[in-house]
């Protein structure tokens, strides 16, 4: 079984995958401080409490936004687990070209999403991703990452909102009746639903006429089903495309090396 773990910058999520099923699933916090031997004793719980023996776990695949946290990581998965991880970057196989002016600068989530997107809806896509930040990622018909947009995500700009204006409150995020609210708890609500489905549906228009035919374009993310709603534009909701693309991407480096070993024979 593999352990497919996407940080990002909020939570980080976690597969369990039995050859190409996704078994299982899990989201906990971000946590900078936590060191290899905290999320390693995490993972053996969280495998325990799902009643999966751990022994079970022969292979590891991690994608990271947090720097420093992709080698703890992996740390943990050699200590507690026992397997050399798969920690995507730089030289890492992933089977689609980078056409991004310096592909360094490209988060990994990025690249493993738009991987998946294309391996699962084909090209020209645009992949919206709800997290930390909003990300729109573009995908050319031929499957080449072209790169995209960033935007403020929901969380941290109703967070600021809430801390920066005196008299507005912290809010659910939540539907209201109508997008003229009648209070202010419903007038913060239809700006926040309304006013990010509007920019999702501007930014896939722009990316889309660039792209210069009509694209597949999917949403994932935490939020991605509530906004998603609200659009004309997203077609797909697909709340583990991030797992999805670190499989296909952890599969595709086994037969790159399968493939330099037979070379070698």
């Amino acid at each position: 079984m593999m352990l497919a773990v996407d940080i990002g910058n909020t939570n980080i999520v976690i597969g369990l995958y039995q050859k190409q099923e996704l078994t299982t699933n899990w989201r906990i916090s971000t946590n900078r401080a936590s060191t290899a031997d905290e999320y390693g004793i995490l993972f053996r719980q969280l495998l325990s409490y799902a009643g999966i023996d751990r022994h079970l776990v022969d292979a590891a695949v991690i994608s990271s936004v947090v720097p420093p946290l992709g080698p703890v990581m992996r740390e943990a998965m050699s200590r507690f687990f026992g397997v050399e991880a798969l920690l995507v970057g730089p030289g890492i196989r992933t089977g689609m070209s980078i056409r991004y002016e310096d592909p360094r600068e490209v988060g990994a989530d990025r690249i493993v999403n738009a991987v998946a997107a294309y391996e699962k809806y084909g090209g020209p896509a645009i992949v919206v991703d709800f997290g930390t930040a909003t990300t729109f990622d573009a995908i050319s018909k031929s499957g080449e990452y072209l790169g995209g947009a960033i935007a403020p995500g929901i969380g941290i700009s109703t967070e600021a909102l809430f801390e920066r204006a005196a008299k507005l409150p912290r809010v659910e995020i939540a539907r209201p009746r109508a997008a003229i609210g009648k209070n202010t708890i419903a007038s913060m609500q239809s700006g926040i639903l309304f006013g990010f489905a509007g920019q999702v549906d501007e930014l896939v228009r722009r990316i889309g006429r660039e792209l210069g035919e009509r694209p597949q374009v999917i949403a994932t993310g935490g939020l991605a089903d509530f906004i998603a709603r609200e659009t004309s534009t997203i077609e797909h909701v697909d709340p583990w495309l991030t797992l999805e693309g670190l499989r296909i991407i952890y599969e595709r480096n086994q037969e790159g090396a399968a493939g330099l070993e037979g070379a070698r024979l």
